[in-house]
């Protein structure tokens, strides 16, 4: 992690933990979240050589299509089952995705306290029945979701407006750093 990164994350902790202590007018909290947020993430997406896999045109094309049947399926869920069931799902579904952006996020930071070998061998879990589904990690992506697993639990019990907030900020930084690839 280099300095200006370390800076502008300091910032945007300082910046979330801010209305817990004092009165923070709002507007400039968003403006300057969102722009530290962008910051960050465009940061950690520059890489020293050129990504290898470009987005063909049929998958652009496909991502309004994508959106709109993911809005209609909410749509159809609220409409027909109850809410109470629909928060259950999307709240299982934040706590997932909020492990996975959380430990992303978190990783840049302790990797570097990790063992070199830590970071580099490959673990590849395969599902017992489907056998084309298989999940890489490393023992340091495992180290990473901790804290992020602890963090997604207390969101899913108390649903608190910081654990909201922070679990926007991993989702927006993984989203600057990685594209849409993350949310579909």
């Amino acid at each position: 992690m280099r300095a200006h990164e370390r800076a502008a994350s300091l910032a945007l902790a300082c910046l979330s933990l801010a209305p817990l202590l004092v009165n923070v007018n709002p507007n400039v909290n968003v403006v300057l979240t969102a722009c530290l947020t962008v910051y960050v993430g465009c940061y950690r997406s520059v890489k020293p050589t050129p990504p290898s896999e470009t987005m063909s045109k049929e998958h652009a094309m496909r991502f309004p299509l994508v959106g709109s049947a993911m809005l209609l399926s909410l749509f159809l869920l609220f409409k027909f089952l109850s809410k109470d069931l629909v928060n259950a799902v999307l709240t299982a579904y934040f706590f997932i995705l909020g492990i996975v952006a959380l430990s992303a996020t978190l990783l840049p930071s302790i990797k570097r306290f990790l063992p070199k070998e830590w970071n580099d061998n490959l673990i590849v879990w395969r599902a017992p029945f489907f056998h084309s589904l298989s999940v890489e990690f490393t023992k340091s992506q495992i180290i990473a979701s901790i804290p992020g697993f602890f963090f997604c639990l207390w969101y899913a019990s108390k649903k608190h407006w910081l654990a909201n907030n922070v679990l926007g900020l991993a989702f927006c930084i993984q989203v600057c750093l990685h594209g849409l690839t993350l949310i579909i």
